[in-house]
């Protein structure tokens, strides 16, 4: 018990510094950890780490999905549902329809059962891979929303497609129409849970006089109660997590505190890491657990096998984004869509974008030994192998080439003329107009009584004067210092209230808990400062 503790302690230490490492050398950390996995993998002597696969989907799965529901802009999501609808579903179904044949055409022994699930396996795209790439790179804001929603759904169609598959190989038998009805069953059940359960937690959260703790404590229990109800009645866990979460994340201002909001956005952003980076280093921890079983003329074999299974999953995906820009203009004609001519160069970085992750991996290991009849399950060392090397081959070599491939195509953005920091500017300067109107006057004849409410209007009008002085497009050299200069002031004479305070705690006479809200209250002014410089500087 105390060697798995000190493992996985030890593991998130080495998480740590390779996330480091992936800053300072300006690569995407998924792709630093998965490596950094595979290369501790081969240390001689280190203890292999396994992979229990409803570890993956239990434990990992539920919070993962809904912190990317709950970050994921509705508004954004509802525009583009038609794209992120297709690819999620019938992408996938496609995907894995090309790797079956392929697969069967191609690897000896391998059945289309066989084919179908691996197919399963493998169709989904990583968005936590994508986004983490993509982050450092401008990229127009479409392509990031499109990526995060069909991360969303797609993880549930390729696991009812795995689910059927795996019943196909064990039993020998499928039955098309059987199958598809399933399909739609267990996709409406899993959202009918996933809103049930919300509107539950929704009840709790805005009628009960819970705690901002509570609160956190409750955002966490939710996924798990949506994930395991729907699990239990054989439904799509993954479409009753995405469900609850969009819907709660949509009403959060009406359920939550402002301090509830803050306290769970910074305590599920840590989780979220935490749980990403294990994830990503356990892909490249588990090379000695997958190569188990093969000699070394069958992991030449299945080397080769996984390098053309790899070039096809590249191949189809650019296929599917390219024909679906333009089945969009050609059916632009006839119905209204979101952009009737998306072109060319957007779809290709989106498919190239389409980096195989951790839920392939767990659905791989999730593959039983033997079969009902105690026989052993047919190809699953080959299925294992051919899933890791897809990973690896999607995930490092798309996404190292993929912010050179962003750069080469130049995309612009198209959906929103004004740019990030003239929004920024507009939205701030009628929020300062509009609060300083209704302090003029609704309360006018207060404020020369009252020296806080005298503080507050000149700091209103100072946010007006500076914000009209902001150009649209950009902001000057000289703003730029004259910015730069502000903030290095101001964090000066935070730091200087800081040690006043510290200076404070010393003396027996002033009680620790004031001093620490104060210095909480430092950490929060310091935090607004430098959000509201974001997009200027």
């Amino acid at each position: 018990m105390h060697e798995s503790i000190i493992l996985y302690l030890s593991l998130v230490v080495v998480i740590m510094f390779l996330v480091m490492l992936a800053q300072r050398i300006k690569i995407a950390y998924p792709i630093v950890l998965v490596l950094g996995g595979l290369v501790l993998s081969l240390i001689p002597g280190l203890p292999p780490v396994e992979i229990d696969p409803q570890l993956i989907f239990l434990i990992f799965l539920p919070p993962l999905l809904y912190e990317a529901a709950w970050q994921t802009s509705w508004k954004d999501f509802w525009k583009w549902r038609r794209v992120i609808g297709s690819f999620a579903f019938i992408i996938v179904i496609f995907t894995s329809c090309v790797i079956a044949y392929v697969s069967q055409a191609v690897i000896p022994g391998f059945t289309l059962a066989l084919g179908f699930l691996l197919g399963g396996i493998i169709s989904p795209p990583d968005a936590v891979a994508t986004t983490s790439i993509l982050q450092n790179v401008k990229v127009p804001k479409r392509l990031i929303t499109i990526a995060e929603g069909e991360s969303l759904l797609n993880d549930a169609s390729s696991l009812i497609v795995f689910r059927f598959a795996l019943v196909a190989v064990a039993s020998g038998s499928f039955v098309l129409t059987e199958a598809i009805g399933s399909f739609f069953l267990v996709i409406g059940m899993g959202f009918a849970i996933g809103l049930g359960i919300a509107l539950i937690f929704y009840a709790i959260l805005r009628w009960l006089p819970t705690t901002p703790s509570i609160d956190t404590i409750l955002t966490f229990v939710a996924p798990y109660a949506m994930y395991i109800a729907a699990e239990e009645f054989h439904f799509s866990g993954v479409i009753a997590v995405v469900t609850g979460g969009l819907f709660l994340s949509r009403n959060q201002h009406s359920i939550l505190s402002h301090l509830s909001r803050i306290q769970g956005i910074n305590v599920w952003s840590t989780v979220g890491f935490v749980l990403n980076g294990i994830v990503f280093m356990l892909i490249g921890l588990e090379l000695p657990v997958i190569t188990q079983g093969f000699g070394e003329a069958s992991l030449g074999e299945a080397i080769k096998y996984g390098l053309i299974i790899s070039v096809v999953v590249i191949v189809t995906r650019i296929a599917s984004t390219l024909g679906a820009s333009i089945f969009t203009v050609f059916i632009s004609r006839f119905v209204r869509t979101a952009d009737s001519s998306p072109g060319i160069r957007m779809p290709f970085i989106f498919g190239w974008a389409g980096m195989r992750g951790v839920v392939s991996l767990a659905s791989a290991l999730s593959i039983p030994l033997l079969l009902d009849n105690g026989q052993p399950f047919p190809e699953r060392n080959m299925i294992l192998f051919i899933t890791f090397v897809v990973i690896l081959v999607t995930l490092v070599f798309q996404g190292l080439t993929l912010p050179a491939l962003v750069r080469l195509m130049k995309l612009e953005e198209r959906d929103y003329s004004i740019s990030a920091q003239e929004q920024d500017v507009i939205i701030r300067r009628k929020l300062s107009a509009a609060s300083l109107n209704l302090l003029n006057t609704k309360y006018a004849h207060e404020i020369g009584d009252n020296e806080l409410l005298q503080s507050l209007k000149s700091k209103l009008e100072s946010d007006i004067g500076f914000l009209e002085h902001v150009r649209d497009s950009e902001v000057s050299a000289e703003g730029h210092a004259y910015i730069g200069r502000f903030q290095e002031i101001n964090k000066e004479l935070l730091d200087h209230k800081r040690q006043i305070l510290h200076q404070f705690n010393k003396k027996e006479t002033y009680e620790e808990e004031i001093i620490r809200q104060h210095l909480a209250q430092l950490d929060l002014e310091e935090e607004k400062v430098r959000q509201q410089f974001l997009h200027i500087e």
